[in-house]
């Protein structure tokens, strides 16, 4: 029997310039001279015997041979009679010790839910209705774009009823949630990761199945049409994707073939000890295919519009996460991982290559020079990646009773000393709201106004900071419990005005970045920037000026971080006339205690910090203040 795989297909697997398998391996639905049935093709080269079994022939370990494909590594074979949602595992003697194993399919479409781990052929027909999306997204430059992502996790954002915890399914989602995102005014969703894995509390990142949306929600014709509804409505769908480990559950890729064949066989080079899991084989060929594949697959047959690459910084290091004598150093005695240096630069190359407009996006979390610019530079590739330093020093300062603050001005001003040496996302991510760290509300200090005030205070500065934004689900009304993946968001804190005041905070916060383009045109370059004062520490006050890239629209942020109001304070502007005051966190809409100027200040010919006019405001209690100075309709903020 013909194989699916030519002999060309063969050598650019073993080459590890194979990036489309998912054509080729796994299971696949055809007739060959007028027999219907399917192809099976899995990569297990230190394997005796390799079959199929399943539902279509009573699991029978035996029934269903494949056949190697010459030195390939490859097992191939067709079974007539095979349909849709057949079920199917792979039953693997390996040529060491007659070990007996069986295995979900690694490039399989759709798998059981879980705990089940059988596989299930499946073919991937779906029509798309998202072209003009596509045609937009290949035109824009999300560099000089607003981008304000809301991070979720589709299994505890909302569910069906919460009593019984059962979760929506991928088509209630896409309604749900583009209602909900449009109103909030997000730009783009990210989910945490999708792809089919054994374990609820992994969240989705000790991944099994590489190729496969999650079963949990539904089919994978409901996850395609969860991404084409979203992107009718014009919100981009990002995905969080895990090349950095998988799980050593005995169905999935450890110990394939019996033998370490995606993970290295050293433990310090293919155990993760944080984790407990392994760590892929970057410098193995067909590894390489495997996962650069997995990578375009979504992008290919899901229409997915970026990738965030979780846990970058343990790819990168050898020494990650290990003491002394538990790793093995490069082939130069560094700690640097070569071979997962050159497989990130390639994956943004051809990301970047093949999907015009998809964007690719590092969790990174050390110093690692050029994360964000381009492999002919040097750098990795990615076009975005999270500012970890933004978000753990600003936290640590937001934390702090105002009182206090003054002592450590410094951890707001410091990312302006590197703000522009990358192409940075401000994430405040689930990472900030689990493993007993609270919720961000509960972060804040002081009584519950306090707290409030605090933390639209947090979200004020955080847009009016140069870089693209990122909210987790929950954080945008004031969750106070601790994220829980087994429990739906508290959505009826929304009855209380503090909390839905804050919602509209957010809503209004977006809606103003997405209008105002010096609030993102030069997000990465430091001409779109311009203190106004940044040493007022006695006061713990902060003011900066964003401009657009022609220079003709400007915003001035202006941020007091005690509960003490200021009046008659004075900040330097460049030009003369009104500043409109756009947005004021204290505003009573807000939930706040209506401290204000009126909607606008007059510009004085009066040098103040460099500037040749200048600004007497009234700066209410633990609030930020955004001030336009461009003619336009007005924006009700209330």
């Amino acid at each position: 029997m013909k194989s699916l795989l030519s002999a060309q297909d063969l050598h650019l697997f073993n080459e590890g310039t194979h990036y489309r398998i998912y054509d080729k391996l796994g299971a696949h639905l055809l007739s060959i001279d007028g027999v219907s049935g399917a192809s099976f093709a899995v990569w297990a080269p230190n394997a005796r015997e390799v079959h199929v079994m399943g539902d279509f022939n009573h699991w029978d370990r035996k029934a269903h041979s494949l056949q190697i494909q010459g030195d390939s590594g490859i097992w191939t074979g067709f079974i007539p009679g095979v349909h849709p949602g057949t079920l199917y595992k792979y039953s693997i003697i390996s040529h060491y010790h007659q070990q007996k194993l069986e295995k979900t399919d690694p490039v399989g479409f759709y798998q059981e839910v879980p705990p089940r781990t059988a596989s299930i052929v499946w073919n991937l027909d779906y029509q798309w209705k998202d072209e003009d999306w596509l045609e937009k997204r290949r035109k824009s430059d999300y560099l000089h774009a607003p981008v304000s992502i809301y991070e979720v996790h589709l299994g505890s954002w909302r569910k069906v009823i919460e009593e019984d915890r059962s979760s929506l399914t991928y088509r209630e989602l896409a309604h749900q949630l583009v209602e909900y995102v449009k109103k909030m005014g997000f730009t783009h969703v990210e989910l945490m990761p999708v792809m089919e894995h054994p374990f609820d509390g992994s969240w989705g990142y000790q991944v099994t199945g590489y190729f496969a949306p999650t079963s949990r929600y539904g089919t994978p014709q409901d996850f395609m049409y969860f991404v084409d509804y979203l992107h009718q409505n014009g919100i981009g769908v990002i995905l969080d994707w895990v090349p950095s480990h998988f799980p050593t559950d005995g169905h999935g890729l450890g110990l394939f073939d019996g033998t370490h064949l995606y993970e290295h066989a050293d433990p310090k080079q293919g155990f993760h000890p944080d984790w407990k899991s392994f760590i892929f084989n970057y410098g193995r060929n067909e590894v390489k295919s495997f996962l650069m594949s997995s990578a375009l697959f979504w992008l290919d047959k899901y229409h997915i519009d970026g990738l965030r690459v979780d846990a970058v910084a343990s790819m990168l290091y050898l020494d990650y996460s290990r003491k002394e004598g538990e790793w093995i150093p490069n082939e130069h005695g560094g700690r640097e991982n070569i071979n997962a240096i050159r497989f990130l630069q390639k994956l943004n190359e051809e990301v970047y290559r093949c999907y015009p407009g998809a964007q690719t996006t590092a969790e990174e979390s050390t110093a690692w020079p050029m994360v964000s610019q381009p492999v002919y530079l040097g750098g990795l590739g990615f076009g975005f990646k999270w500012d970890m330093g933004w978000m753990h020093d600003t936290l640590q300062y937001m934390k702090k009773d105002p009182v206090y603050r003054k002592h450590h001005h410094h951890e707001i001003t410091f990312r302006m000393l590197y703000a522009f040496h990358e192409n940075f996302v401000l994430p405040l991510s689930h990472d900030e709201v689990v493993h007993g760290k609270g919720s961000l509300i509960g972060k804040m200090p002081g009584d519950d106004w306090q707290k409030f005030a605090n933390l639209r205070l947090l979200y004020g500065y955080m847009f009016g900071q140069p870089g693209k934004k990122l909210l987790f689900m929950g954080g945008e009304f004031g969750q106070w419990k601790e994220w829980n993946h087994a429990e739906s968001l508290d959505w009826n804190l929304l009855e209380y005005p503090l909390h839905s005041g804050l919602q509209k905070w957010v809503s209004d916060l977006n809606q103003i970045y997405r209008r105002e383009s010096a609030l993102y045109e030069l997000d990465s370059d430091p001409s779109g920037f311009e203190w106004g004062d940044c040493q007022d520490w006695e006061q713990s006050i902060l003011s900066f000026l964003r401009k657009s890239k022609d220079g003709k629209r400007l915003t001035a942020v202006v941020c007091n971080f005690t509960p003490v109001p200021r009046i008659g304070y004075r900040i330097g502007v460049p030009l003369s006339g009104m500043w409109k005051e756009v947005l004021n966190s204290d505003a009573e809409c807000y939930g706040g205690s209506n401290l204000g100027n009126g909607g606008g200040v007059m510009a004085e010919e009066l040098p103040a910090h460099g500037k040749p006019f200048s600004l007497t405001l009234i700066l209410p209690p633990l609030g930020v203040l955004f001030f336009e100075k461009v003619s336009r309709p007005d924006f009700s903020i209330c």
